[in-house]
Formats: structure tokens, sequence, C-alpha cells
């Protein structure tokens, strides 16, 4: 029998709880062994739960018990998880957990202290909900380099600009229902500012490189600006606006950014909608592949976990190596990024100096704006293009978003 204890009984501690219990005999079969959760830590009371003799209000508990072997962590946030996870490993009990931030912000070294133990630091639930992903990057893709991650991994951002698209709501409007029916929280700060995907395509890029992707360098742009304007002349486009996460490798550098793009409707993430997430890799060897599925939610996410906990099982006092070290990847500045926009001007007249400032531009029938899209050109030259627009001609712009055509 294997002893675990989980850190955290809200949503999903409490559901990795419900998946233990309600496939206990298959789990408990490809696990090889029987697992029995001694502990589990949380401030409050649960009265008449399955758990209720299991709660503990001191981490000490579960630390000093030398028959723990396994300990998931799904608290979230960095304290006091950091040093509940660095204490674990350090004791020589392995450590599953779904916890994003803790994972993008010190990786390397808690997968460094699970290597010098001979134990596990697992943390396929971090990205993805319950879609397969660190798994496959670890092991399945391992023949592949990897030169282009894309990937839609925020539920909330993707269901808004679904919402949006498909009902002609606004952005206020639609965030609001989000938030009624759980898909939004109460602060949805992290979701549509782009700072949850950014942490989860900086997991992805480390994994892919084998090198630290630090998300503080990752440019990150949330959806707050995106209008329903946008999303209709998407429409007219054949386009889909959608938040992604992109990594990318060129002639040896490397980019990662997060913000809105617009993406063809034959781009295979087009007909991800709602809150579903997806992540499109490619590899020099095998090509395009995609993982789809259901990104966020209680059971998907202690799914993943506990498929991790089975894994950690497996592979007491046996290391599962991962290849994500702690030497900084240089990333190219984001002056250097390839990129071509779709840029509205306030009112119309403006031909004669968008050609003479952007030469060649496609345009895009609109009532009371100038709409365009941009040749290829980089970051940096688009921006110098933009700073001309508004600063020498004193023209307003009012909205622009990427296009990803690759």
């Amino acid at each position: 029998m294997i002893n675990i204890a989980i850190l955290g009984y809200g949503t999903v501690g409490s559901g990795v709880v419900e998946v233990l219990e309600t496939n206990k005999k298959s789990i408990d079969i490809k696990a090889g062994e029987e697992l029995f959760i001694k502990y589990v830590l949380d401030l409050k009371e649960f009265p008449g739960t399955s758990i209720e003799s299991k709660l503990t209000k001191r981490f000490e508990d579960i630390i000093e018990d030398d028959s723990v072997e396994v300990i998931v962590e799904v608290m979230g946030g960095l304290n006091p998880a950091y040093d509940f996870v660095k204490t674990a490993l350090l004791k020589g009990k392995s450590v599953v957990t779904s916890n994003k931030e803790l994972v993008a912000r010190y990786g390397p070294e808690l997968l460094e202290i699970a290597r010098n133990k001979n134990i596990n630091f697992l943390f396929e639930a971090s990205v993805g909900g319950g879609i397969p992903i660190i798994r496959p990057l670890n092991k399945s893709l391992t023949a592949d380099e990897i030169y282009e991650i894309t990937g839609i991994l925020n539920g909330t951002t993707n269901y808004i600009l679904s919402k949006m698209s498909r009902e002609g709501l606004n952005f206020e409007d639609v965030l609001k229902e989000a938030q009624e029916l759980g898909f939004a929280e109460r602060n949805p700060e992290a979701d549509i500012e782009g700072y949850d995907a950014c942490r989860k395509i900086a997991i992805l890029s480390s994994l892919a490189y084998g090198m630290h992707v630090n998300f503080e360098e990752i440019h990150t742009e949330g959806i707050t600006k995106v209008r329903l304007k946008d999303l209709e002349y998407a429409k007219k486009l054949g386009y889909q606006v959608k938040l992604l996460g992109i990594s990318k490798k060129i002639n040896e550098k490397a980019y990662a950014m997060v913000a809105p793009m617009m993406i063809s409707n034959n781009h295979p993430l087009s007909n991800v909608h709602d809150v579903f997430n997806a992540i499109f890799i490619k590899g020099n060897v095998i090509g395009d592949v995609m993982f789809y599925g259901s990104g966020a939610g209680k059971l998907p996410t202690a799914s993943a976990v506990v498929a991790d906990v089975v894994d950690a099982v497996k592979h007491l006092d046996k290391n599962i190596i991962t290849h994500w070290y702690s030497k900084e990847m240089n990333l190219m500045s984001l002056e250097e990024v390839p990129s071509q926009l779709f840029i509205a001007l306030e009112g119309h007249g403006y031909q004669d100096i968008i050609e003479q400032v952007f030469g060649k531009v496609s345009y895009i029938q609109s009532d009371d704006e100038t709409v365009f899209i941009t040749e290829k050109s980089t970051e940096g030259e688009l921006k110098e293009k933009i700073t001309q627009l508004t600063q020498v001609h004193q023209v307003k712009v009012t909205s622009t978003i990427r296009i990803e055509k690759d």
C-alpha cells in the first residue's frame, strides 16, 4: 500500500479525491499498488465528507510521516506551495502538482532536486488541464526536434472570444456571463490579460527546448482590447481571433509570445471553441500533431493529476528523466520577431499616407474606419511605422491584431 497526501481540498483537490475513490479499483491495478489517502491538508473543516478523518491543518504531520511517499500539491500560488514542495522533495517524497505558477518559476530547481534524490516531480496538469501534453513532449516526441508550439491555452479567453464572435456580444457582457457560469474567476486578470497562457507556453517551451524559458521575458497581451468589430472583420477575411501562446525556433534562435491573433479558418486551431484548449506542435520528423480537449475543470484536471500519481508510484526510487535544465534560453528580442498586422484607423482618407509609410497593403471595406493588412515584416519595423502614423501624421489607430498564417 502506498500512502499519499493531498495539499489543498479546493476544486482540484476535491476532484483528485473523487477520481481516486470513483476509479479506485482500476487505478490500483494500473499503479501496481493500493493507493491510500492518508492526509488532506486544508485550513477548513469538511464535516460529513470522506476525508473528514484524514484532515490536518499542519504540514508537519505530513512531512514528518515517513510512510507518506507521494504528495499532491493542488493549493495553487507560490506561497506556501513552493516551500512545501521543496521541503517534500528534499525529504525524499515524490511530488505531483497542477500549479502552473510554481512550475513556470521553479521548475528547473525542483526537477534538479528530484533528480538528485532519485524521486519525481511531475506536473502534467499544469498545462492543458486534462489534455495529455507534458508526458508526450517528454516521452513520445523525444525523437523530434520541436520547432513550433502554438496553443489555445486558456479556456476562459477562448470562451469569451467564441461567444463574442458567434453571438455578436461585447467583451464586458460575455465576461460577466462567464463569471456567472463559473468559467471566469471573480478577479479574471490572470486569464484575460494573458498571464495564465504565458506561464503555460513558458513551461511547454522549456520542455521542448530543454532550457529554461523565463515567463517574465515573454511578450504578453490579453484580450481586453479586442473589439466586436475586429471579430466581424476577421469573419469577412475567413479568420478567427484566438488568444494564442506561440513558441518558435528560427535558425537556432527562439521566441515566445502570447497575444490575440487572427488565424485562417483552415488552421487546425480555428475550430477550437468555447472552454476547450488545443496545442499544435510541429516537429522536424513527425510533422504536425495536435492535442485537444478540456483545458480546465475539476475532473479533467484531477484526472491528469491522478495519472501523475500513478506514474510516481510506478517509479518509486527511480527518476523519470525530464529534459528541462536551469540554463536560461536567450529569446529573440521582440523587435526581431516576424509579424504581420491587421490595423484599423479612425475615419477615412488615409490611403496615400498608409502607402507612403507601409508600402503595399490589402484594404478591408469599412463604413467608418480605414482597415488594412500589412505585408509581413518584423515587430520592430511595424512598430516604427505605426509610430509614424500616430506621431508624424496624427492618425488615430483604433485596433491592431497580429495575423498568424504559418
